[in-house]
């Protein structure tokens, strides 16, 4: 058994690191880190509120998050809200970018003046691990005791000054989601980054040490301190497959293979050590400084799960769950749509009175206007749809949502925690890709990769919404739905049944493996935070008006131009909107538009459909805006575009183009469709870079592709064939 022993005071711990003495007073850096449900991420939002930028760390996609405040003595301080990680052990890409950062082999070279550490006050055993890990890194650290309220309505009662002095470093309770403990703690860190760095809290066997002293003076000789290089030759004991770094270290291998042989002849078990010794010196930190209530009663949470939970009723509650969120997105959102369609007619009414009739009346009008306009006023139902995604995460529900497709994920091949992924999918497949880096199996990363965008994310939404609202009528199927809500919810449904039959097919052919067990922590239910709501929320609406106002206008102005030239003889004795037809006939688009003809015609579209469709490559979105310019509806949005589609008739039929049939088989080609090509470019770098990356998303988009030509196909010749195509 092995005997963990408080380590004597060490006065000599190297102090603070090399981007403290580099002359830069006035910034200090912070990078917060934190299990998984600690509130980390609703604590980094209370401290910088909307001051944060979005990126990702240099050559990889994980979403990098920077925020900033002014502390109390006036300097500017940076936040970086790292992944959340369990430990350091880098067993998913989310806990190396952590790792990189801390051991300052981050390729931004963003080395943290000092490392907030959250916990979860109620978990405080679990939550130490990592904890203890940054501790031996040789940056200053301050402790946030977060969720400390909900510790003492359980009865835990926490000595917070024995537990600063058993950990040696400042510890601040605080209650994120409604902002207590913020003073405290921006003094602290300011305070932390003037203090000795903390060092290791126990000490090995010296069997221990002396194995690994070897190891450790490789890794000082890489380039680390050698409190950072004594919890690195810990860690790389339980490391079970290569880092990056293992590779460009010079005999780095060799010592790592030496030190287990070592310990494995002296009695110990390398891959256990690192656990072992740290929750040995835990639990006595725990007996030291924690009192629980002797009974312990059951809790809401568990309370709500046995409802949630259920083998029956919790898929039932899931699925109403969703339909409400749907049916909000159309009734909730109608006020507010109409609201930005009347300001952005009043708009580009009020700057097309003041400008001569000619082209370039017609470019701000019909270009940007018709274009960018028809998809803003699309704002509010993605906002409501951040707004329900966000709050199911935040509450805690989004982790039992994967837990009971568990049970269905677990016959195509994956688990539950694979379908977090997916639902994050639904807001945008960008950062649903990026968030299978928690998962730990490669081949279970890669099939989730090559199924997330077959959910139906935010960009489909203007296309669903502008079909549905011509075509689908509001009659109402039981109170509170309508069967446009039930066809939205139609649309979702489809996708998500549909990715899990490819996860099926790549799991069984391509990606073969072993089906894994889940592990998966189910957080206690919270209200959250109103603030953290609604700045989870602006960020994404800020990615989305950021989008609308570079890519779409940018394609709007093209397409205009495409529509517009070049000019030919028009029959004056015709209409206008007949002369607009013949233009348009004409014009390079009209052309471009014929050719694609023939491939979309099988489906039931014609050439301005094709057109929209080949448009919105670029992005899903730009579908609509395309249409937009297409019909010259101008400053009249969406209203507008309706009513135009609705009235189209073929010149040559005089049957109209689009009926109910039409449009559900569009909005099923769009389902599957790989319309963006952030999505491309991010499986790219996911599946590995290079010449596999490429192989993948080749794959990936093409597979998308055929489905949704073969699924549209069948909709309307079915359809068709069943005389439906009226």
């Amino acid at each position: 058994m092995t005997t963990i022993q408080p380590s004597p005071t060490d006065s000599t711990t190297p102090v603070a690191t090399e981007a403290r003495h580099d002359g830069r007073q006035e910034l200090l850096r912070v990078a917060i880190i934190g299990n998984p449900n600690t509130g980390k991420t609703t604590l980094f939002n209370a401290l910088t509120g909307l001051r944060q930028r979005v990126g990702n760390f240099a050559g990889v996609t994980v979403e990098r998050v920077e925020g900033g405040f002014k502390g109390p003595d006036g300097r500017r301080i940076t936040v970086l809200d790292l992944p959340g990680s369990y430990s350091l052990s880098a067993g998913s890409p989310d806990e190396q970018v952590a790792l990189e950062v801390l051991l300052h082999r981050d390729a931004d070279r963003w080395t943290p003046d000092v490392v907030l550490v959250v916990i979860d006050a109620v978990h405080l055993e679990r939550n130490l691990f990592l904890a203890s890990q940054v501790l031996e890194l040789g940056i200053p650290v301050v402790i946030a005791l977060n969720q400390f309220d909900v510790a003492q309505d359980e009865g835990i009662a926490i000595d917070v000054p024995e537990l600063i002095h058993e950990l040696g470093v400042p510890i601040v309770p605080t209650v994120a989601k409604r902002g207590e403990g913020l003073d405290p703690l921006k003094r602290a860190l300011i305070t932390a980054a003037s203090l000795p760095a903390p060092a290791r809290k126990f000490v090995l066997p010296a069997d221990v040490e002396d194995a690994l002293a070897p190891l450790k003076s490789c890794l000082v000789e890489a380039g680390l301190t050698p409190t950072a290089a004594g919890m690195e030759a810990l860690r790389l004991l339980s490391v079970s497959k290569s880092e990056p770094h293992l590779v460009t270290v010079p005999q780095l291998q060799v010592q790592i293979q030496d030190a287990m042989a070592t310990l494995k002849n002296r009695g110990f078990t390398p891959n256990r050590l690192e656990s072992e010794v740290r929750y040995a010196w835990i639990a006595g930190v725990i007996e030291r400084t924690v009192s629980r209530p002797r009974t312990i009663k059951q809790n809401l949470s568990d309370q709500i799960d046995r409802i949630a939970l259920h083998r029956v009723l919790g898929p039932v509650i899931f699925l109403v769950l969703m339909a409400v969120v749907f049916q909000a997105v159309f009734s909730w959102a109608t006020p507010l749509m109409d609201g930005i369609e009347v300001l952005i007619g009043a708009l580009g009414g009020a700057v097309g009175d003041r400008m001569a009739d000619g082209d370039l009346k017609s470019l701000v009008v019909d270009g940007v206007f018709g274009g960018v306009g028809s998809v803003l006023v699309f704002l509010p139902q993605i906002a409501i749809l951040f707004a329900f995604i966000t709050l199911l995460e935040h509450s805690g529900y989004m982790a039992r949502a994967a837990f009971l497709m568990d049970r269905i994920m677990r016959t195509v091949g994956l688990h539950g925690k694979s379908f977090i992924p997916m639902l994050s999918g639904y807001a945008c497949a960008v950062p649903g890709v990026m968030a299978t880096r928690t998962i730990e199996d490669p081949k279970d990363r890669l099939a989730t990769i090559m199924v997330v965008p077959l959910m139906s994310c935010s960009a489909r939404l203007p296309v669903y919404t502008l079909l549905i609202g011509a075509f689908v009528p509001a009659t109402s199927l039981i109170p509170g739905l309508t069967l446009q809500g039930a066809t939205m919810l139609g649309m979702y449904l489809l996708g998500t049944v549909a990715a899990l039959a490819v996860a099926a097919i790549f799991k069984r052919t391509l990606l073969k493996g072993p089906v894994r067990p889940m592990i998966l922590e189910l957080p206690p239910y919270r209200l959250p935070s109103a603030w953290s709501l609604l700045v989870s929320v602006a960020q994404r609406c800020q990615l989305f008006l950021r989008r609308a106002g570079t890519v779409i206008l940018a394609l709007s102005i093209v397409l205009w131009a495409m529509a517009t030239y070049p000019k030919s003889a028009v029959d004056a004795s015709l209409p206008a909107e007949a002369q607009q037809e013949q233009q348009l006939e004409h014009s390079v688009l009209g052309q471009i538009g014929h050719a694609i003809e023939p491939v979309v015609r099988p489906l039931g579209y014609d050439w301005k459909i094709g057109v929209s469709i080949a448009a919105s490559f670029a992005a899903r979105e730009v579908f609509v805006s395309t249409m937009g310019t297409i019909y010259g509806v101008g400053s009249e949005n969406e209203a507008a575009l309706t009513e135009k589609l609705v009235a189209e008739t073929n010149p040559v039929t005089g049957q109209r183009v689009y009926t109910p049939l039409v449009a559900i088989g569009l909005m099923v080609f769009y389902v599957f469709a790989l319309m963006c090509i952030s999505t491309v470019a991010v499986t790219v770098r996911e599946a590995g870079g290079g010449a596999l990356g490429w192989k993948w998303a080749t794959i990936q988009f093409g597979y998308m592709l055929v489905l949704a030509y073969v699924a549209a196909w069948i909709v309307y010749a079915g359809g068709t064939a069943l005389g439906w195509g009226g």
